[in-house]
C-alpha cells in the first residue's frame, strides 16, 4: 500500500500515534527527516532524499540508513539510541507505530535528551562557564577515548588530499555563485588560501602517513553534544564513511568554528586542547588553520545551498549565514594561540 510521506508526517504529528499518549508532539523538519519529539522519546523519520552523498529513495536503503545511524552513534552515545522500529500500515490503511501490516518505512527511536544540557544552549544562555570547565573536560576525556580506540583509516594521502579538494572546487562554485553576491575579494582570499594548503597538501599528506586519519564522528557540532552527566555525542554523519575518514583534530577544529560562531570559542578550544594532551600531540598551527577556514568555506556552502531549494525553510537565515562563517574564515591566523601553550 503507497502512503505519502505527508500521510507518514501528518500521523507522526498525533500524540495518539504514540504509546503513552503524550501531551504533545513537537515536530522538526531537517533537511534530510523528519524528527518527532514525544514525551521522553525522540523518533526520526527519513526523507526519501536523493543527492551525491545519499539515495534514500527506497524502503530498503531508509531501513539500512536506520541500522546504520543506531550502529554508529551507539560509539559515542550507548544509551540514547534505543532502536529501530517499523511504521506500518494495516488493510484499513491506519498506521501504526511497530504494528502489524506492511512497513511502510522505518523510524529510529531515541530518549530525548535535555535541551538545557546541550551545548549550544548552554553557550546561548551562558549556562556554561571558563571557571567551571568539569562537564567540558568530560566531554573532551569521552573523545579521547573515542579516538584512541579508532584504527588508522585505509586510505592514500594523496586520496585524503583529493577529498578535500573535490569538495573545495564546489565549495568555490558555491560562494562565487553571483546569485548570492557576496563580496568577490573576501571569498577570493578565503578560497585562494584553502586551495594553497589543498595544492600544497605536505601537511595533510603527513596526517595519513602518520595514521592520523580515523573512522570519527563526521559532523561534531555543539548541537550534538549533550553535557549530561556522563556526557554523550549523538548525530553522526552516518550516510557516508569517506565523510567520516577524517583527522580527529579537523573535527575538533570544527567544533571550535561552531563554538566561535556562538559567541563561545573558548569552550571549543578548552575541549581541542585537553584533546591535545590527552591524545599526547600537538598539531601544527598551520595544519589547524588549514581546516579552520575550509570548515568554514564549506558552511557557508552548506548554507548558500538551502537558498537553490526551490521551498527553502526559513529563507532569511542562510544568507547572513553564509557571510558569517566567511568572516570567521578570515581569522584563521587567531583562532587558537593557547595551544602553542601545549606541551
Amino acid at each position: 500500500m503507497s502512503v505519502s510521506i505527508n500521510e507518514k508526517v501528518s500521523f507522526l504529528k498525533a500524540p495518539e500515534a504514540y504509546g503513552g499518549r503524550p501531551v504533545a508532539v513537537q515536530a522538526k523538519e531537517t533537511h534530510m527527516s523528519w524528527v518527532f519529539v514525544a514525551g521522553d522519546r525522540v523518533y526520526k523519520l527519513k526523507k526519501p532524499a536523493h543527492s551525491p552523498f545519499l539515495d534514500f529513495r527506497t524502503l530498503v536503503a531508509r531501513e539500512h540508513n536506520c541500522r546504520e545511524e543506531m550502529r554508529l552513534n551507539r560509539r559515542l552515545a550507548p544509551d540514547v539510541y534505543l532502536g529501530v522500529v517499523p511504521l506500518a500500515v494495516d488493510d484499513k490503511g491506519q498506521l501504526s507505530i511497530g504494528g502489524r501490516g506492511e512497513i511502510v518505512d522505518w523510524l529510529v527511536v531515541m530518549r530525548r535528551l535535555p535541551e538545557e544540557l546541550i551545548l549550544d544552549q548552554a553557550i546561548l544562555h551562558h549556562t556554561i562557564e571558563r571557571e567551571r570547565s568539569g562537564r567540558l573536560d568530560a566531554v573532551a576525556d569521552l573523545l579521547i577515548v573515542f579516538y584512541r580506540s579508532c584504527f588508522p583509516a585505509e586510505i592514500t594521502p594523496s586520496a585524503y588530499v583529493e577529498q578535500f579538494a573535490r569538495e573545495h572546487a564546489i565549495n568555490e562554485a558555491v560562494l562565487c555563485d553571483p546569485r548570492f553576491e557576496l563580496d568577490g575579494a573576501e571569498v577570493s582570499d578565503v578560497v585562494v588560501y584553502v586551495w594553497r594548503n589543498i595544492k600544497d597538501g605536505a601537511l595533510l599528506k603527513d596526517r595519513v602517513r602518520q595514521g592520523r586519519i580515523v573512522e570519527g564522528h563526521g559532523d561534531l557540532r555543539p548541537e550534538h553534544v549533550c553535557l549530561s552527566d556522563p556526557p554523550v555525542i549523538i548525530d553522526c554523519l552516518e550516510f557516508s564513511r569517506s565523510l567520516r575518514l577524517v583527522d580527529p583534530f579537523d573535527e575538533l577544529t570544527f567544533l571550535t568554528l561552531e563554538c566561535e560562531l556562538l559567541g563561545g570559542g573558548w569552550a571549543g578550544r578548552h575541549i581541542l586542547e585537553r584533546c591535545s594532551e590527552g591524545l599526547g600531540e600537538t598539531p601544527d598551527l598551520e595544519l589547524l588553520e588549514f581546516y579552520w577556514s575550509y570548515r568554514a568555506c564549506l558552511r557557508a556552502r552548506i548554507a548558500l545551498v538551502h537558498l537553490l531549494d526551490p521551498h527553502p525553510r526559513t529563507p532569511e537565515k542562510w544568507l547572513p549565514l553564509a557571510r558569517r562563517y566567511l568572516q570567521l574564515a578570515k581569522s584563521h591566523r587567531a583562532i587558537m594561540p593557547a595551544l602553542r601553550a601545549v606541551p
